[in-house]
């Protein structure tokens, strides 16, 4: 059953023009001066809890970027399941499709992180994997309107296949992030993947290429190209990124501004923020003109450091 009833019909009228498919996870953080050896009990100096998940957090990005966003996924029957139902409100996504479940609990992910800004999570996904195909039908209406579908890797890999599907059958742009990477992918996910976009690791993982420089990237993101995609970003990190496409199979390297990390997590959460912003602005072959934030801790000060799961 939907989770939003009410918050729906506000945007009945409004067509989402940025679908995710995707995850939800609640983020629960401790900061302590060094990170716990096996076995061990140690004191921490802070605790918080966040809204995170990859998927999540590209909704957000491109709803804060002021697209009409709807985010189609599914959380527990619990207490973390309703304070996110009403973080996405707050940053007004639509609901509509939005489910709860009672056969699991919301996603979590178990952050600790150290004064250096390294850390050891553990995810326990949850009611991520409940999210089917049965689901996606009832959305089928808003995925078919959108302009843009984005999905990942952290609900069940049939279900972002179906998304996919769905998507590029009714002409909607696809923007697929391969994370967490699988060894063996679905040579579907490439063909059905307008923009396919992975950090160097998981170019590594689905290509047997070692990526350490963006020399390497290039020739990775041309095996990936020649599995079918029409778009190819491989992110780099510091290094930035490198595109290359169809239309211009030569690969292109974008450098960024190098920052101080406060957590080694960011890097990866910006790479979810990139994939909402990508979705919005449409730079990157999405649209044909173009027009950080990291996981939403609403009661942390932004003065101090955010420290976002992947």
């Amino acid at each position: 059953m939907a989770a939003s009833g009410e918050p729906g019909r506000q945007w009945q009228e409004e067509v989402a023009a940025v679908v995710v498919v995707g995850s939800c996870m609640t983020d629960l953080v401790s900061l302590t001066s060094r990170l716990p050896k096996t076995g061990e009990t140690i004191h921490g100096h802070k605790f918080f809890i966040g809204f995170g998940g990859k998927g999540a957090n590209q909704c957000v990005q491109a709803a804060r970027l002021g697209a009409k966003t709807s985010m189609v996924c599914k959380v527990g029957k619990d207490s973390f399941g309703n304070d996110y139902i009403e973080n996405l409100k707050q940053n007004d996504i639509s609901t509509e499709f939005t489910y709860q479940t009672q056969d699991a609990a919301t996603g979590t992910a178990s952050i600790i992180v150290n004064n250096e800004g390294q850390n050891i999570i553990i995810i326990v996904a949850g009611a991520n994997l409940l999210l089917n195909t049965e689901d996606l039908r009832e959305a089928a209406k808003a995925i078919s309107r959108a302009k843009v579908m984005i999905c990942q890797l952290e609900v069940t890999p049939e279900t972002s296949l179906e998304a996919l599907t769905m998507a590029h059958s009714n002409g909607v742009k696809t923007l697929f992030n391969p994370a967490p990477a699988i060894a063996d992918l679905d040579p579907r996910f490439y063909a059905l993947s307008d923009v396919f976009c992975c950090n160097e690791t998981e170019a590594e993982i689905l290509t047997g290429l070692t990526v350490s420089s963006p020399a390497d990237a290039g020739k990775a993101a041309q095996v990936l190209l020649e599995r079918g995609c029409q778009v190819v970003i491989i992110t780099l990190g510091a290094e930035g990124c490198v595109m290359l496409s169809q239309t211009e199979p030569v690969p292109k390297h974008i450098p960024t501004e190098k920052v101080k990390a406060v957590d080694t997590t960011v890097r990866a959460q910006g790479g979810d923020m990139a994939e909402g912003k990508k979705n919005q602005a449409g730079a990157l072959y999405l649209n044909p003109s173009p027009t950080h934030c990291g996981t939403f801790y609403k009661s942390l000060n932004l003065s101090e450091p955010q420290f976002p799961h992947p």
